[in-house]
């Protein structure tokens, strides 16, 4: 095995290597929260993507599975989170990355407390308002608003800054629309929006973040 001694001696950058790493996963989270959702979506009984959420499937039979889809994404982002810490210098890098932070952790979080029954699903279930419903709308709120928030406060420091600025603008103003006309499907189709554009930001942030990073053995060609 290869210690970093010797890698460093041989011109390879660890710390570029980790830090690349680490924003690959910014482009994994999206898709992979997505696909894993839209399967358990296709295959409960009564769950219909124009009425529900997506995290209503942490309701009943199998909702384990959708907490573990939020657990295993939030991970995800939260690796990606200090990939921009890590990549983007400056005080806006930092408090982006920590923005991404509280998103990930909001996603864990989310799924230690499932929401209450909404619009009929799951099939038989009394709607009634519970502790754990109200904090998995906190935790909904608090996680969209930072992942907005980041987009804005990263804008500057990456390329394409108007993707980014209105990336933010979409995923905050798509959640609170949605949240406002919510259980309607007006309000269902606004939460999407800003579901896809976020997990389509990150996407491309991270990319963009990724390049600006030097190769891990850059140093090592230019001297060959």
């Amino acid at each position: 095995m290869i210690s970093e001694a010797s890698m460093a001696r041989e011109g390879f950058d660890t710390g570029a290597a980790v830090t690349r790493s680490l924003l690959g996963w910014g482009v994994v989270a999206g898709p992979f929260y997505l696909v894993f959702g839209l399967i358990l979506a296709s295959t409960r009984t009564g769950f219909d993507l124009t009425r529900h959420p997506l995290s209503a499937l942490l309701l009943g039979d199998h909702g384990l599975l959708q907490a573990l889809n939020l657990v295993l994404t939030g991970i995800m982002v939260g690796a990606a989170a200090l990939g921009f810490v890590r990549a983007v210098a400056g005080r806006r890098g930092t408090a982006g990355g920590v923005l991404l932070g509280v998103y990930a952790l909001c996603l864990v979080l989310s799924a230690v407390f499932p929401p209450d029954p909404t619009n009929g699903f799951p099939p038989g279930a009394a709607a009634q308002a519970t502790s754990s419903g109200l904090l998995h709308l906190v935790f909904g709120a608090i996680g969209f608003l930072t992942l907005g928030a980041a987009a804005l406060i990263l804008a500057g420091e990456l390329p394409g800054a108007v993707f980014s600025r209105a990336a933010g603008v979409v995923v905050i103003v798509g959640f609170l629309g949605g949240a406002a006309l919510s259980p309607g499907g007006a309000g269902i189709a606004l939460l999407w929006v800003a579901v896809v554009v976020g997990w389509v930001w990150l996407a491309v942030a991270s990319v963009r973040a990724y390049r600006i990073v030097p190769h891990p053995e850059l140093h090592r060609r230019a001297s060959a």
